[in-house]
């Protein structure tokens, strides 16, 4: 992984609750036993005992990815939000608020986290716990590179390149099979994080999903301080008037098509006029991991609708 990015405000209001070019594996090739491993993480080059045993995942998106790499039996913790898979070690333990105290008596051998809140990483590391530092992904390669990462450091880089293969001809495959817009159409679209109107741009880790679809981003000039995350206006968005809603804030905020067709003025939107609001799973569309082929389905699938009404 390259050095650490700030994860952007967006991160703190539902990114993470509710995306590097990673060091990775050098060969794809698992470590031989009982040989310690160096990974490039975003902390620096971290050398991790061969096979942990005793992992603390603070972050869910890497949780998911451990358990789908075959690295979920060494996961003895698991922060607060990672509610996948429905067996992953879930306790009170926070990825935004960490505690070393709470974190050692775990007794890990590897700690993963996505941020490094409150000096967390030099304090595990004096205490001579390994800590991977993964922050969000920027870019979709990014987050593939992050899974190799996690395969290398915990035995399984082998299942590691074939989660991140599958991943890819998924993505690959279901871009090929949405029709391209009528000539001269391109479709707008505006991705909801909370009811109060706070989204992405084209530039972020999510936005960059939606561009495989050549979709265009009405928040784009809403982002005046060039974060990824701004909060758009009403009266901004109505302008802008988008032909696809996706709504990121069904968990988190109650929010559905119907709801959102209440708001002031919004029955006048296309996106609401051509019933295309598409309530999308808050955590699968704010994690960059092994789930990330379902997120790009359902955007494809709204895409496909819309071409075929336009």
């Amino acid at each position: 992984m390259r050095p650490l990015r700030a994860l952007g405000a967006a991160a703190a209001a539902g990114i993470l609750t509710l995306a590097a070019g990673c060091g990775g594996s050098d060969d794809g090739k698992s470590e031989g036993a009982g040989k310690a491993v160096t990974v490039q993480a975003a902390n620096g080059a971290v050398t991790v005992p061969a096979a942990p045993k005793r992992i603390v995942s603070l972050a869910p998106t890497h949780t998911e990815s451990l358990f789908a790499i075959g690295a979920g039996a060494q996961v003895v913790a698991a922060d607060e939000y990672s509610t996948y898979p429905a067996n992953a070690p879930k306790t009170k333990l926070s990825g935004f608020k960490p505690n070393v105290e709470a974190i050692t008596k775990y007794n890990p051998d590897l700690v993963v986290l996505s941020n490094d809140s409150d000096g967390i990483v030099k304090a595990l590391e004096k205490v001579k716990v390994p800590v991977l530092l993964e922050p969000a992904a920027a870019t979709m390669d990014e987050a593939y590179d992050e899974i190799l990462d996690l395969g290398k450091a915990t035995g399984h880089a082998a299942e590691a390149e074939k989660v991140t293969a599958d991943m890819r001809g998924k993505i690959q495959q279901i871009v090929a099979g949405v029709p391209q817009p009528p000539a001269g159409k391109r479709f707008s679209y505006f991705h909801e994080l909370d009811d109060h109107l706070s989204t992405v741009t084209s530039k972020t880790f999510i936005g960059q999903i939606y561009g495989l679809f050549a979709l265009r981003n009405v928040a784009d000039a809403a982002d005046k301080s060039g974060s990824g995350y701004p909060q758009m206006s009403a009266e901004g968005l109505l302008k802008a008037n988008p032909d696809l809603v996706f709504l990121g804030d069904t968990k988190c905020c109650s929010q559905t098509p119907a709801t959102v067709a209440k708001r002031p003025g919004w029955q006048d939107l296309t996106a609401v006029k051509k019933q295309q609001v598409v309530g999308l799973d808050d955590d699968i569309a704010s994690r960059w991991g092994p789930r990330m082929p379902e997120l790009v389905k359902t955007i494809g699938d709204a895409v496909q609708k819309a071409t075929a009404a336009a």
